[in-house]
């Protein structure tokens, strides 16, 4: 029974948002597309779903430009194309994404649909870094510890891998260690860098393992 209200529910919410996606409203073209990309009170379709995902991005809503490009980087019914990717990911990340400033600049770091450029995936990473966004504060950090896009800074390096640490990143969380235990960015401290190695081997860091083994642990 729950199961039978359940469809019907979907169902019923699905027409009514294609009622209003059919009058423009923008929401409602979201949601009408994420019904059709996941199948949920319609047949799945990708390309109706980046039908609606388009006419809702050309209005500018953000989840929609973020949305679309992820189908394009992933190949999510549709040919594969970073470089559509990376376009719909930069019209999400000026209006301030984290998650597209942050796969923005992966394509920036890696020259993947854009061309190759260490200091636009740097500026990237610190928008997304700035609102608390964990991948990006790694990235951010591996910028500053090796002078990747922007002045090498050890302090800098290990203030943002403390924060994504604090997140539960766990590479973040064998760099800070790594950064305790040689004294770069931070004050050397065995004990500190041996907490954040043990924080990142439960959950299977195999670094850390190795240096929780190398100090005897």
């Amino acid at each position: 029974m729950t199961t039978t209200t359940t469809t019907i529910t979907t169902v019923q919410a699905a027409r009514w948002y294609e009622k209003a996606a059919e009058q423009d409203h923008v929401q409602a073209q979201y949601y009408l597309a994420c019904c059709y990309r996941n199948g949920v009170g319609v047949n799945q379709d990708y390309e109706k779903a980046i039908e609606w995902y388009e006419k809702a991005a050309k209005q500018e809503y953000v989840e929609a430009q973020y949305s679309l490009g992820f189908i394009f980087k992933n190949g999510e019914g549709v040919e594969q194309d970073s470089a559509q990717a990376a376009d719909w990911y930069l019209k999400a990340a000026r209006q301030g994404h984290a998650d597209a400033q942050n796969n923005l600049g992966v394509l920036y770091k890696k020259g993947d649909g854009v061309k190759q450029d260490s200091v636009q995936a740097a500026k990237w990473y610190t928008k997304a870094a700035r609102q608390g966004h964990m991948t990006a504060q790694l990235n951010l950090g591996i910028c500053y510890i090796t002078g990747n896009g922007l002045e090498q800074d050890d302090e800098q390096a290990a203030m943002w891998f403390k924060r994504a640490a604090e997140q539960g990143v766990n590479t973040a969380q064998y760099n800070l260690g790594l950064c305790y235990e040689t004294g770069r960015g931070v004050d050397q401290d065995t004990d500190e860098a041996i907490e954040w190695y043990q924080k990142a081997a439960e959950q299977g860091n195999k670094s850390a393992y190795a240096a929780l083994e190398r100090l005897g642990y």
